[in-house]
């Protein structure tokens, strides 16, 4: 668990965001506290047992509000398409309580954006060409961002900011933007980690 201090800069800037290279650290229901390298290893690991398939690399964050924080989760899923998956999130706290839906929206974005920018030097050149030998028997892999909005405004606020954000992941060049209902790794397994609430330490407080 990270506490993060976010600073608000002025309109059309981006978030400010006090956090160290170090406190990147992922989790899941069997291992904690990996690097992004452990990251790296484990994905290149899941897809070296059946790299005849074909895959899907999935960023994406949601976030939940507390007495006094926000919780952010964000998930990293590699998938084999109907064969199963691999997965693991990072969780951020923010020291306070974000009302405004264009803020939480914005800082899930730039979460997502954030880790997967480790990726695009490197880890997904090794992916592919862990794939490459087997392109005409199936294999393939397919980058994407998933934004927890959808477009339909009668059933989901965030419509009003479903383009922002999408223009926001396109402009990195390297990942397709998904948004409800497809978007399952932000609305559905970061989602199930947002629910419970942060145990702080002893005296720890939110500054």
């Amino acid at each position: 668990m990270y506490i993060v201090q976010v600073t608000m800069m002025r309109k059309n800037q981006s978030m400010k965001r006090l956090l160290l290279p170090e406190e990147l650290r992922f989790q899941n229901v069997t291992e904690s506290r990996l690097t992004i390298q452990e990251v790296y290893d484990r994905i290149l690991n899941f897809m070296a047992s059946d790299p005849r398939a074909a895959y899907h690399f999935v960023i994406g964050t949601d976030s939940q509000g507390f007495n006094g924080y926000t919780k952010f989760v964000t998930g990293i899923i590699i998938r084999r398409m109907g064969k199963g998956a691999w997965a693991c999130y990072r969780q951020v706290v923010v020291p306070r309580e974000l009302t405004s839906l264009k803020e939480k929206l914005t800082m899930e974005t730039a979460l997502s954006q954030e880790v997967a920018y480790y990726f695009v030097e490197g880890a997904i050149q090794r992916m592919e060409e862990l794939l490459l030998p087997f392109v005409y028997q199936g294999a393939s892999l397919d980058l994407f961002i998933d934004i927890d909005a959808g477009t339909e405004p009668t059933i989901n606020k965030t419509s009003l900011y479903v383009e922002e954000m999408i223009d926001r992941v396109k402009g990195m060049g390297t990942y397709a933007a998904r948004v409800k209902p497809d978007s399952y790794a932000a609305s559905a397994y970061a989602n199930r980690h947002t629910k419970k609430p942060v145990r702080f330490k002893k005296r720890q407080e939110l500054v």
